[in-house]
């Protein structure tokens, strides 16, 4: 091992050198290079060259250690069972997802009955050569005659939309093409969905995308006699994504314009029984509040929303007379509400209480009737309800729990196991995990879930890995991931801290980290690893760091303004440059949390802890271990291509500064294959950097 990293340290000295330019831009009076905008062009030459340089450079790293194969061939092993997907019901019929281990992508099966013979409805992994086309949007009609689903090539986040008869299992013959952020939303043999003009050719993954508008699609027909429902040409940059209620009586569109640095979204409503195709308001104007469709009772549209009532409520919005109920259906209670919805003539209520789901069962008129026996403390994923069903299925998990379906009965109130995972070799007996709660820089009180080895010592030379997301007002939920088997049976802590900007306590949590206020998931994080050291779980020298996303940001920044604290780093397509991060695909999308840089208070915080531009000159950083993927049209390549090269450009030497750019993938992995390989690399950066020698 010593001799292993002692060879690699001497090429650290050797990275790939990148070109500079002379580009400066001037935000609000102030001067700020750009020497390699040139890399934002990712379909030119020099850039293509410049990816095939770097990772010939990471595959000289990753050539050199000895065992890979092995965590390979490990990943392979843990991964290697039967998957089953939540199943989906349209009278007799029921549809699900299943993989037999190691398939790149998941098959959906139809089968009648729940003691049917299953048979296979679409296998995805026919449309590629390379298993990298994915299915999405998957949008099974009220009536039971269609399947609506879209197509993503090469991990894109543009989807091709296609229309299937389900009794005969035949595509129709359309192809609807630009469809990015949308759903598809049944009306009888019609559905609603959104897209984009067609880009300019040559800038399908990086040029702005603009002008999002709501068509109509009726089965069977071309795109071109798609009906138009909703455009706003005076608004480029808004979002109109439309549901329709379980009976498909009401199509309800939200409206969001994140560019405007509100996080909220308008909300407008057709009732369909009435023929018309004019939307109607029922929040009129974007505000920082947050509307979404429940399900309808009759004429009343039951409304989610955080507006008074920073951890949710449940409101009636009579549409006979264009009004909210003075009294909410369901108020705000102590706990975070996260999703409601109708099943079986029943309402149903999930909660997050400090980052575990609880489930409770209302009548529709609001009026309490049950609480959910769960399995355990964990998170639940529940499936679509229909107006006739008898049951509600779920899936359970958490950091020690394989995600196990359950089925729960509406009538007895009684949950019962469905399918249960089993995966070769696993004995969760073998680990623990715990819930902690530790104290940020300003005194906020945070929680984060671990897991690791029973038995563990705590004598501060545990490698661990620390996670969080921060962002979004997406909560950073506890489940099971067979792939970190491979970390944990070596010894590994694993942590994921539930830092401020995320949903895990309502919108007051979410609004805590963002724009002026992004800081504090610095700090929460930054407390969260002197946390793991103080009490003996690891040491500096033995602590890793990840992030995908807005995570990769958290990476980004944390290891400017504490490098001292880690010893190993990864952020994973994280936002870098957060200065121009809006002017790429959706960025604009992301100003309501973030900001922008043509504002001048929000410059001035950006520009203060963006990671592409607080790098320290000769600066001791972590190893630092970079992911990107050339189709990723979410946070553009250049995002990290810049990061790495003024990285490899500026910081200290002796240790590594790599970038692994992934090829026909995209924001995640495009297929298994691809995310078990960058899995395993990622596993052998840590590894190596953290001084692990793996025992498989």
């Amino acid at each position: 091992m010593t001799l292993c990293i002692t060879l690699l340290l001497a090429n650290f000295a050797q990275m790939p050198e990148t070109r500079k330019a002379d580009h400066v831009d001037t935000y609000h009076g102030v001067k700020v290079a750009d020497p390699y905008r040139w890399l934002e062009d990712d379909r030119s030459a020099e850039t293509g060259a410049w990816v095939k340089a770097q990772n010939t450079f990471s595959e000289q790293y990753f050539a050199k250690i000895p065992y890979r194969k092995s965590i390979r061939k490990r990943l392979a092993m843990v991964m290697n069972y039967p998957k089953v997907g939540l199943p989906v019901r349209r009278g007799e019929m029921y549809y699900f997802t299943k993989n037999d281990g190691l398939q790149n992508q998941a098959v959906w099966y139809a089968q009648k009955g729940l003691k049917g013979k299953p048979e296979v409805l679409i296998d995805p992994n026919k449309l590629s050569s390379d298993g990298t086309a994915s299915l999405a949007m998957m949008a099974f009609s009220g009536n039971g005659k269609y399947l609506a689903y879209g197509i993503s090539r090469g991990g894109s986040d543009w989807h091709e939309g296609y229309v299937m008869e389900l009794s005969t299992r035949k595509l129709l013959p359309e192809k609807l093409e630009w469809i990015k952020v949308s759903d598809f939303a049944w009306a009888e043999d019609s559905f609603f969905y959104s897209r984009y003009p067609a880009p300019e050719k040559g800038k399908e993954l990086v040029g702005q995308n603009s002008f999002h508008t709501v068509y109509l699609h009726k089965a069977g027909t071309p795109q071109a006699d798609d009906e138009l429902i909703f455009e706003d040409r005076a608004h480029p940059l808004r979002y109109h994504l439309v549901s329709t209620s379980t009976n498909e009586r009401f199509a309800v569109m939200s409206v969001e314009d994140a560019s405007t640095g509100k996080k909220g979204n308008g909300l407008h409503y057709i009732d369909l029984k009435s023929k018309s195709r004019m939307f109607l308001p029922i929040i009129d104007q974007i505000s920082e509040d947050r509307f979404s469709l429940a399900d309808n009772v009759g004429d009343v549209l039951l409304i989610q929303s955080n507006r008074g009532a920073p951890l949710g409520k449940l409101m009636a919005f009579e549409t006979r007379t264009g009004k909210f109920r003075d009294k909410p259906v369901v108020s705000e209670t102590k706990d975070s509400l996260s999703a409601a919805w109708t099943a079986g003539g029943k309402l149903f209520l999930s909660y997050s209480k400090d980052v575990a789901d609880h489930l409770y069962q209302h009548r529709l008129d609001g009026i309490f009737e049950a609480r959910l026996k769960l399995p355990g403390i964990g998170t639940v994923r529940v499936g679509p309800g229909q107006l006739d069903d008898k049951d509600l299925f779920y899936v359970f998990t958490n950091l020690n729990s394989p995600a196990t379906i359950y089925r729960y009965s509406i009538a007895s109130r009684e949950s019962e196991v469905f399918e249960e995972p089993q995966i070769p070799g696993y004995d969760p007996k073998l680990y623990e995990t715990k819930q902690v709660f530790y104290t940020s820089k300003d005194g906020t009180r945070v929680p984060m879930s671990l897991i690791h080895k029973k038995g563990l010592a705590l004598n501060g030379k545990n490698p661990t890995l620390l996670y969080a997301y921060g962002g979004f007002n997406i909560s950073s939920v506890p489940y099971f991931n067979s792939l970190r088997l491979a970390l944990l049976e070596q010894g590994f802590v694993y942590a994921v801290a539930n830092i401020r900007g995320g949903g895990e306590y309502g919108e007051n949590w979410h609004e805590q980290g963002t724009k002026l206020k992004k800081q504090n998931v610095f700090d929460d994080f930054i407390a969260a690893a002197e946390w793991l050291i103080s009490s003996k779980y690891t040491s500096s020298d033995k602590l890793a760091i990840n992030g995908v996303s807005n995570g990769g940001l958290l990476v980004g920044a944390v290891i400017n303004q504490r490098p001292d604290l880690y010893r190993a780093a990864v952020p994973q397509v994280g936002v870098m440059d957060m200065l121009r991060f809006h002017k790429f695909t959706v960025g604009a999308g992301w100003i309501g949390d973030y900001g922008s840089s043509d504002n001048e208070a929000d410059f001035k915080a950006l520009y203060g802890y963006s990671p592409l531009h607080n790098i320290k000159p000769q600066g001791k950083y972590p190893a630092v271990l970079v992911t990107s993927a050339d189709h990723d049209d979410r946070v553009v390549p250049a995002h990290s291509f810049k990061y790495a090269a003024t990285m490899q450009e500026q910081v200290s030497k002796e240790r590594p500064v790599l970038i692994r750019i992934g090829t026909n993938s995209g924001h995640g992995a495009s297929s298994l294959g691809k995310a078990m390989e960058e899995t395993a690399d990622v596993y052998c950066f840590l590894m190596n950097e953290l001084g692990v020698e793996p025992k498989f």
